[in-house]
């Protein structure tokens, strides 16, 4: 009677093993499918590019000489680089 409860309890816990290895699987393959959120260093990285890329169309805008404007003649001397 002994060795029918042994094995009675080895076959249950080897139906749990089993049960929580699906219950892993099913965690990794929800994990692996959820959408990507940023931490906060992405958020404040991607915030400050946003704000380098305004700020310089703002100074190109401000400081660059239009080529429509441009009258002057290209110069026909050559310089060695």
């Amino acid at each position: 009677m002994n060795s029918y409860q042994d094995e009675m309890t080895a076959e249950y816990n080897r139906q749990r093993i089993i049960a929580e290895m699906k219950q892993i699987r099913l965690e990794h393959i929800a994990l692996g499918a959820r959408a990507y959120q940023p931490g906060r260093f992405a958020r404040l990285m991607f915030a400050f590019a946003n704000w380098m890329i305004a700020t310089g169309k703002q100074l190109r805008k401000r400081y660059e000489i239009p080529s429509a404007k441009c009258n002057q003649v290209a110069s026909t001397k050559r310089f060695a680089h």
